[in-house]
């Protein structure tokens, strides 16, 4: 397994910062997204809703728009308040996206409670794959 890039990144619509290493602790769904790709559509209408029916604390959700691939920061914000409900970040251009080694969006990256990379999942992975993955956290608590 490897460890996890720290990154801290800005709200899309909120004051202040989230630094990964500072939150670490719970397992951390992170999903890399921009508001024109059609596969994100179909992918993040499933984590929003497993995002308001989980009720388990040791898993967090947090997305992050992808920037430097998006036509305007003005699409993202608005693709946001329209979809997603879950803590939202905006990456530096593509800072974070290259750190975590992505190839496409969306990519959804599992990271342990003690910051280490479980699975990422290309924009081909199916949900259940992906519940698959966080169902040994799940039955923790």
């Amino acid at each position: 397994m490897n460890k996890a890039p720290d990154f801290t990144l800005s709200y899309i619509d909120q004051p202040g910062t989230y630094q990964l290493s500072k939150h670490l602790g719970k397992v951390i769904v992170l999903t890399f997204w921009t508001s024109w790709c059609p596969d994100c559509s179909h992918d993040l209408p499933l984590k929003e809703r497993l995002y308001q029916a989980s009720t388990n604390e040791a898993i967090v959700f947090i997305t992050i728009n992808v920037s430097g691939r998006e036509p305007n920061q003005e699409e993202a914000r608005r693709y946001y308040h329209q979809f997603l409900t879950q803590p939202t970040l905006v990456d530096h251009g593509l800072e974070t996206y290259r750190a975590y080694n992505c190839l496409g969006v969306p990519t959804t990256v599992i990271i342990d409670q003690t910051g280490f990379i479980i699975k990422t999942f290309s924009d081909q992975a199916r949900p259940l794959q992906i519940m698959e993955t966080l169902a040994p956290f799940l039955s923790e608590n």
